[in-house]
């Protein structure tokens, strides 16, 4: 995919200050480097345990369990260094009725219990079939196979949901109903519709709320942003079910339509039922081509894939979406989806799928983790660019960006929104923006969280509330201009 045309980019938002005139830059480093920055280091930004955070909009994928694809145990010890505070688990109805009428949460309540013990929320996916009720499924694991096409069924899912919901009554309240219903991988054997799905939460939700009436009802779980479909589901009703709408963005390039997508979203809510909050449920990139899942055939390397990982979150962020969660803790080797085992890897892990070794990306939302909990909020502060006068002339682009405060501190997030190929060289350019009450800036560093690495401004001027930084490096990921005590709080 190529990058934004100026008109489009200004048109769909994306948060962007720009460029008045991008046109003169002056190229810097290799293409891809994404490390060094030319800027001198001062040091690096300390990883905080998930147990060490209090609250977190961020999410890792802890998804199908029910397939048995990865061994949890081997995740644990670096997801508690990982920072995150929720994890999306899939329930698995076939793994925990084995026989009619009898239930057997303990494979469950072992993955509920190690999250918790590290500090991390589990939120339920539930689903999928089970072939105790739908013999005609032609796996064990009945993925995608609804449960409301007999009374049979439907009295069996019920049983599974109420048993579920009253287990983990005192230890899970988020409950998230099926996964990606408007595609026929995920609704089988019935051609998929909004009204069939808001059928299957009109059944499921009711379950849930007799047995906790606190319950979070999450619903949508849509893939992509497919906005038709979510527009008649809450023309269905679904919006009188949930208090989330969720749904899984895998496009390319992390900016593009966004923006307006969200809003969209957001505008189909406040006309049914306002007060409903977005979850960016499912999101993830590959670090390797070929492999199994959406986009697998785009050319990802590792550091692409984390690259990837930072736009895409950031943009989240931006958007002040509720929760964003992370697809997958770990690489799913000989992938299996509803049409059976594929014969490849999924690559979208933040660890390898061989022998659960940690990818740059793991670090670089390692990174993100340590500065975005929930100390951490949007604010509007207006970020200006300026070409570097005397340099030669480059293709002219846009700066996506985006403010945020921590804890009074400012922390501004810039970077050019390049094409999927995310090797575009580092530039340089004049920052400026103002120090605000609520985003304060005294000692101020750049931060790339690519490489979590905390670096010293060449030229950094200060006039009245108005900071100006010349030659600051523009990559083709988000860089960080903070204070030097969110960057390095331990020195103070």
């Amino acid at each position: 995919m190529t990058a934004l045309s100026r008109r489009n980019f200004i048109r769909t938002g994306v948060g962007l200050s720009l460029l008045g005139s991008l046109a003169p830059l002056a190229r810097g480093g290799a293409a891809g480097q994404g490390t060094g920055l030319g800027l001198p280091a001062l040091g690096k930004i300390k990883p905080r345990t998930s147990q060490s955070i209090a609250a977190s909009p961020l999410s890792i994928g802890f998804e199908t369990l029910d397939r048995k694809m990865f061994d949890p145990e081997r995740t644990y010890p670096h997801l508690a260094q990982l920072g995150v505070k929720w994890a999306r688990v899939h329930t698995g109805w076939c793994r925990t009725e084995l026989k009619r009428g009898e239930f057997e949460f303990a494979w469950l309540d072992a993955v509920v219990d190690r999250l918790l013990k590290i500090g991390i929320q589990p939120w339920f996916c539930v689903g999928f079939g089970n072939r105790l009720y739908m013999p005609e499924a032609p796996f064990e694991s009945a993925v995608g196979w609804i449960p409301t096409r007999t009374e049979e069924a439907r009295r069996a899912w019920l049983r599974y949901v109420g048993a579920l919901t009253e287990h983990y009554r005192n230890r899970v309240k988020h409950f998230e109903i099926w996964n990606e219903p408007q595609g026929k991988s995920f609704w089988r054997p019935d051609e998929p519709g909004p009204a069939k799905y808001v059928e299957l939460v009109k059944l499921t939700a009711p379950a849930i709320r007799e047995r906790q009436r606190d319950a979070v009802i999450i619903g949508g779980a849509v893939a992509g942003m497919d906005t038709k479909y979510f527009q008649g589901c809450m023309e269905a009703g679904l919006g009188e079910y949930i208090q989330k709408a969720s749904f899984h963005s895998y496009r390319p390039l992390p900016e593009f339509n966004y923006e307006a997508d969200v809003r969209q979203w957001r505008k189909l809510i406040a006309k049914h039922q306002p007060g409903i909050a977005l979850w960016h449920g499912e999101v993830g990139a590959a670090s390797e081509t070929g492999g199994a899942g959406g986009r697998a055939n785009y050319p990802w390397s590792e550091t692409r894939q984390a690259k990837w990982l930072l736009r895409r979150f950031l943009s989240d962020l931006r958007m002040q979406i509720e929760l964003v969660s992370y697809f997958h803790t770990v690489d799913l080797v000989n992938y299996f989806g509803s049409e059976g085992p594929s014969g490849k890897t999924n690559f979208k892990g933040l660890l390898r799928g061989t022998d659960y070794t940690p990818k740059p990306a793991y670090f670089t939302y390692q990174c993100l983790c340590a500065l975005f909990d929930a100390d951490t909020g949007r604010v509007e502060v207006p970020l200006t660019f300026q070409s570097v006068a005397g340099a030669g002339p480059v293709q002219t682009g846009e700066i996506a960006c985006a403010s945020f405060s921590r804890k009074g501190r400012a922390l501004h997030a810039y970077w050019h929104p390049c094409g999927h190929e995310m090797e575009r060289a580092d530039e340089s350019i004049t920052l400026a923006f103002p120090s605000r009450p609520d985003a304060r800036l005294t000692q101020p560093v750049l931060v790339d969280p690519l490489t979590a690495t905390v670096h010293e401004f060449a030229r950094a001027e200060q006039h009245g509330d108005q900071w100006t930084f010349t030659g600051a490096p523009l990559a083709d990921h988000p860089l960080l201009v903070t204070d030097r005590s969110v960057a390095l709080p331990h020195e103070a």
